[in-house]
């Protein structure tokens, strides 16, 4: 029998299913090791603390009654208080109305696509860039062109020539970046990059969204300032900004909660709210009020250091295997925080089909990197994160993919 179907809008045909989410199928056959999906470790997960705090707001009928409603689509208002301090800490004078909060960092991209992003427009993005993100925006029917150093000779005005040739009235929309430690590829942006970037987006009179899923977890070297707060120096004022910074607490607290935000100008934030409104009207309000309750009174603090030296430990594992088993011809990032090394392959070597003989010989997986560009290249490159596995797993593991590559 042929199942019926509808008509579908020209936008379904560009969306993908994730690699990555394709490959934790696999992860559960036995003996299975996983460097492919950036989950953070469970073991960090505060459980007991979250427990006591989910019993607390259903204590009582009144406080109940609150955590279990409907509630205002910016977020709950301690909580938005709460990260506009954080972020007024990181040099970004920011007040609760420059905040909203969503469901994740990747429904923020969701949303600025759908805000930004007119069919044939186009988005500047790093090569290779988030995955997830070019999920995100790829509904709304853009084109990519690709910024750093495969670009490194382009003008503004190349970008924005190009642009106008997709379609009457296209233009460049907004740059997207990942600064800190970068998923997929674990690099950090250098003070002069972050000053280019913000000088092309000024150019091209673009927003810059700046996704800082990694940033608070740094192992080495010195703190780097955001984009927003460069560029607020800059402009004088978070309202004046054109940065729009994404952040989330699914990294350093836990996933499962669906928290993130987005802190922007009010002009902004005033028109995610409205998305927000017709989109899913609020981000679970017991979740919002157990994720303050978390987080305050130096409970993020805490959770970061636990989180910087746990990971840290794991990252030193895939360093230092990588560095004695991989043959000479392979090269690879060395990140100084956050969940990821990109490695490159010997010539002629794809990533792709090495997956598919780590998988079936070797019990081994990881994200080959071709799904990380938009424009289909990085035919020999792969991420392998560190998160989840314990360090003599990724000693194993690299062990075993690197007896395939020899």
């Amino acid at each position: 029998m042929v199942s019926w179907k509808p008509v579908y809008a020209r936008r379904a045909d560009r969306m993908k299913a994730s690699e990555i989410r394709e490959l934790l199928k696999v992860l559960e056959r036995p003996g299975m090791i996983s460097f492919a999906g950036g989950i953070p470790d469970p073991a960090l997960f505060p459980v007991a603390a979250a427990a006591q705090v989910y019993a607390d707001a259903l204590a009582s009928p009144n406080a109940a009654s609150a955590a279990l409603q409907y509630a205002v689509s910016e977020g709950y208002g301690p909580l938005r208080q709460w990260i506009a301090e954080y972020m007024t800490a990181q040099g970004i004078a920011a007040s609760p109305d420059n905040i909203l909060v969503t469901a994740g960092s990747q429904q923020a991209l969701d949303f600025l696509g759908k805000l930004l992003l007119t069919p044939g427009d186009t988005a500047l993005v790093t090569v290779p860039t988030y995955l997830g993100a070019l999920q995100a925006f790829s509904a709304y029917e853009p084109r990519y062109d690709s910024i750093g150093p495969r670009a490194a000779n382009r003008t503004p005005a190349s970008y924005a020539d190009e642009a106008a040739k997709e379609a009457a009235g296209a233009r460049v929309k907004f740059v997207y970046v990942v600064p800190d430690f970068a998923n997929p590829t674990g690099e950090t942006l250098s003070r002069p990059a972050r000053a280019d970037v913000l000088d092309l987006a000024g150019e091209l009179d673009v927003p810059v969204l700046e996704d800082s899923a990694y940033s608070a977890l740094r192992f080495d070297g010195d703190e780097m300032p955001s984009l927003q707060s460069l560029d607020v120096r800059r402009r004088g004022s978070l309202d004046a900004s054109r940065v729009i910074h994404l952040g989330t607490f699914s990294k350093t607290v836990a996933p499962g909660l669906r928290i993130g935000w987005v802190c922007a100008s009010r002009a902004i934030i005033s028109r995610l709210v409205l998305i927000k409104q017709a989109s899913d009207l609020n981000v679970s309000a017991i979740n919002q009020i157990v994720m303050h309750r978390l987080v305050k009174d130096g409970g993020h603090a805490g959770l970061i250091a636990r989180a910087r030296a746990h990971y840290r430990l794991k990252r030193d594992a895939m360093l230092r295997a990588l560095e004695a088993q991989m043959p000479s011809e392979a090269r690879w990032t060395r990140p100084d925080g956050g969940f990821f090394v990109w490695l490159t392959l010997p010539d002629g070597v794809s990533g792709a089909a090495l997956l598919d003989r780590a998988v079936n010989q070797a019990q081994v997986a990881f994200v080959p990197g071709a799904a990380f560009f938009h424009d289909g290249s990085g035919t020999n490159t792969i991420r392998l994160s560190y998160s989840l596995p314990e360090e003599a797993v990724i000693e194993e593991g690299i062990g075993r993919l690197a007896s395939l590559l020899r």
